[in-house]
């Protein structure tokens, strides 16, 4: 099952987004791999089940929650969870849940 699931897209050279869940907040995170203006954004190997997304995602106030911060690499269907992340995951490593 899928990992990676496509979140928006405005057609050709245009705004392009996926998403996943993030088993740290309990919400699914979004990245933008082209920006509406066309320029890129971050890179991703294209893989729906081991993705690899570079530079790190960041997120903040996740769930509306104020002061929340939740900070993650993702590397192969894993995702690693960095020390300023503000959920119980913080420093740890663990699979991308599936994402229907």
């Amino acid at each position: 099952m899928a990992k990676i699931k496509l979140y928006y897209d405005n057609g050709p050279g245009k705004g392009k987004a996926y998403f996943f869940m993030c088993p740290g907040c309990g919400e699914k995170h979004a990245f933008w791999v082209r920006n509406n203006d066309g320029s890129e954004g971050w890179k991703w190997n294209g893989d729906f089940e081991k993705p690899m997304v570079h530079p790190s995602i960041k997120v903040t106030t996740p769930g509306g929650k104020p002061g929340a911060v939740c900070h993650s690499f993702i590397t192969y269907g894993r995702i690693q969870f960095l020390d300023d992340c503000t959920h119980e995951l913080r420093g740890k490593t663990v699979d991308l849940p599936d994402i229907d």
